[in-house]
């Protein structure tokens, strides 16, 4: 089983991302084929700034490696350092109706939120599509705000092998609903466009700082409280077991409980969690050509799964002449 994501290097990540994402994804490292890799054409319909986007590119790199991507176990990259992923783009473009694109909600939502509208926004499907079946793809772990995107690409897919002949696996998307969406300071989406996120690898004072702002009611510490109802034990849950959970779902029932206590308790859990995360991913920082080297190695492998498709793309569309 062939399974693909990636993620942006927009900005620090936050715990949205990690257990909606980056959990995930390094665990299937232990189960099929993973090809996973830095977003950064991608990123660029958000991010003008040349030098925050090549720094944040090796920060992902180090974020991922650090919280236990195996490039001897999957294959890990960076999305530029393999160009036939824009030859592919261009000729998946001539394959998509326009129709397809103006209905995708993600396009319009961004735009919504004050972000500049330009074509690479409008097209990121496309380009998505082209990471996914450039590598003949099966799975695709995404959060619910992207099933979308993967099922632009199953249609572009279709209408391609429809001209063709069977040349795309058409691929699924894999949403773990219990994580799915994970929840941020206010109860929305945790995002850093919402400004309300919980940020990995942060120094006590701010982590603390961050956690402390969650938004809560203003129900009396003596009283019961509806777990399902606090935006802390929606967060604090993503750490703990079944058994786990039931227990602090008994102290937030019983009363007694308040929202302070559990925050600084939530606070402990992440600090304490990242922490080894944290050591680790900061060697890496401080070898930045040995970080380089490692990502050059997974573009190198990652150009050689590419190649065999637009092989076929290119005979097939008369490329090849």
């Amino acid at each position: 089983m062939r399974t693909l994501s990636g993620i942006q290097p927009s900005g620090s990540l936050h715990l949205g991302n990690y257990f909606g994402m980056m959990k995930k994804m390094i665990e299937y490292q232990e189960s099929g084929e993973l090809f996973c890799f830095i977003a950064n054409y991608h990123a660029m319909s958000s991010l003008s700034d040349g030098k925050a986007l090549a720094q944040g590119t090796l920060e992902a790199a180090a974020n991922f490696l650090a919280l236990g991507m195996d490039p001897e176990k999957s294959i890990f990259w960076v999305q530029s350092d393999v160009p036939e992923v824009q030859e592919f783009t261009w000729v998946l473009s001539n394959f998509t109706p326009m129709g397809l694109l103006e209905r995708c909600h993600s396009y319009k939502d961004k735009v919504a939120r004050g972000i500049g509208a330009n074509h690479g926004l409008f097209a990121y499907p496309v380009l998505m599509a082209a990471d996914i079946l450039m590598f003949q793809s099966e799975k695709v772990p995404v959060g619910k705000d992207q099933k979308q995107h993967v099922e632009v690409t199953r249609d572009i897919a279709i209408k391609f092998n429809n001209e063709y002949g069977d040349i795309f696996t058409l691929p699924e998307p894999v949403i773990d609903d219990e994580v799915a969406t994970v929840p941020g300071l206010d109860g929305q989406k945790m995002s850093k466009s919402y400004g309300n996120t919980i940020d990995l690898f942060l120094e006590e004072k701010a982590l603390r700082k961050q956690i402390m702002r969650i938004v809560t009611d203003a129900t009396p510490v003596e009283d019961p409280k509806d777990p399902d109802k606090c935006n802390v034990f929606q967060i604090y849950r993503l750490f703990l077991d079944k058994e786990q959970q039931a227990q602090l779902r008994n102290r937030y029932q019983a009363g007694g409980l308040g929202y302070g206590e559990v925050k600084q308790e939530l606070f402990e859990t992440v600090r304490d969690f990242f922490a080894p995360f944290t050591e680790r991913r900061n060697e890496l920082l401080a070898d930045k050509d040995g970080l380089r080297k490692t990502l050059a190695q997974g573009a190198e492998k990652a150009r050689w799964a590419a190649s065999k498709t637009l092989r076929k793309v290119r005979k097939k569309t008369g490329l090849v002449y």
